[in-house]
């Protein structure tokens, strides 16, 4: 027999996370995260999910019904709008500027799907322009991808612009907000977005591992006549709206993550009790206390100031600075974790994070005491 390993329990330090993501979570969410587990079934918690879609309508400024959180982190709510809505022969648009973009290209091949990519250089948002002559240029296009909020990058596209090229050419749009839900203005039927999906973990507060998504009613009627099942059982949303339909019977489709729904059902109503608005002031009047900092310490941002995220700053490492190095020594010496850059901007790039419950005044002055300390 395999002799029993022998473990102390394991209890984290207090770091202070201005990454990309995951953020510092609000301690009411941890503690709703730690109240008594019921079962998935039971009377009381459905009333609560009732009450969550309410909530990730307000955070999403819908009112489409088909509008819940995904049971895994927004890779898998991403993977459920492409896998739910494409199928072989479908033809989609992706906008590449970032390593989420290109995850989106993967997504469609997977599906059996074709797709045409166009590239922006990192750093810089989708052009408008460029989707308006590629989508004239290619008449089969059926959907138009694009980030919203390129984590990878810290730069802000404009999803209403884009959006309303999709609905001019008879396109549906799918787009990523997994950074830029509860961070910056985000309005999906205003700007008639049709398949959307975040993350728990950025500017929500709420613990990873869950993944709002929504389904505009033209998503729905594409879902409700493909000619074939979707590929994944698990995350085929036709078999999922049998748990989260409004109904007072509900079918049995998987255990939900009961602790951690409650987790975001407190993350969203703090939201909520903010205003929506607010948070989006919020993350852009901090951005600018931590850009002045930055600057002063003689750092550079990668985008440019009209298209660049409040609530993920991406700066340029100064010449013959160890990348490595500052942000082991944040960790050790401070409990502050800043990002690493990702694909073109790995070992060029610092992601530092403003998110959510992260984005408070003491966690800047840190910040930016911190990083002159290391880099002086």
């Amino acid at each position: 027999m395999i002799p029993a390993p022998e473990f102390a329990s394991f209890t984290p330090p207090r770091r202070i996370l201005m990454g990309p993501g995951p953020s510092d979570v609000y301690p009411e969410v941890l503690a709703a995260q730690a109240r008594p587990t019921v079962g998935h079934l039971d009377p009381l918690f459905i009333g609560m999910m009732d009450e969550l879609r309410s909530l990730l309508q307000y955070a999403f400024q819908t009112e489409n019904p088909m509008t819940l959180a995904v049971s895994a982190p927004g890779s898998a709510g991403m993977e459920t709008c492409f896998v739910n809505l494409l199928e072989p022969g479908d033809t989609v648009l992706v906008c590449r500027n970032g390593v989420f973009g290109e995850r989106m290209r993967q997504n469609v091949e997977r599906c059996g799907a074709t797709a045409i990519v166009l590239d922006f250089p990192w750093g810089e948002p989708v052009d408008p322009a460029k989707v308006e002559a590629a989508l004239q240029q290619h008449p089969e296009v059926h959907f138009l991808a694009f980030v919203h909020a390129e984590t990878s990058t810290g730069a802000l596209s404009d999803a209403q612009a884009l959006c309303a090229l999709a609905q001019r050419f008879d396109c549906l749009s799918i787009v990523d907000a997994v950074t830029s839900l509860g961070g910056v203005e985000l309005r999906v039927d205003a700007w008639g977005i049709d398949a959307i999906y975040s993350g728990s973990q950025k500017c929500l507060s709420c613990v990873p591992g869950l993944s709002p998504i929504s389904f505009s009613p033209r998503a729905v009627a594409r879902m409700q006549n493909r000619t074939r099942p979707v590929q994944s059982w698990f995350l085929d949303q036709s078999l999922v709206m049998g748990y989260w339909s409004g109904s007072a019977k509900r079918s049995y489709h998987h255990t939900a993550p009961v602790n951690a729904l409650y987790a975001l059902h407190e993350s969203l109503r703090l939201l909520a009790s903010e205003g929506l608005e607010q948070a989006w002031q919020r993350h852009a009047a901090l951005h600018q206390e931590l850009k002045a900092g930055l600057e002063v310490l003689g750092l550079s941002f990668v985008v440019d100031e009209a298209h660049r995220l409040p609530q993920l700053n991406t700066v340029w490492i100064p010449a013959g600075v160890n990348d490595a190095e500052v942000r082991s020594r944040l960790l050790q010496d401070y409990n502050l974790e800043i990002g690493a850059g990702l694909g073109d901007l790995a070992g060029k790039a610092w992601r530092i994070g403003l998110m959510g419950y992260g984005a408070r005044r003491e966690n800047i002055a840190l910040c930016l005491k911190a990083l002159a300390d290391v880099l002086r």
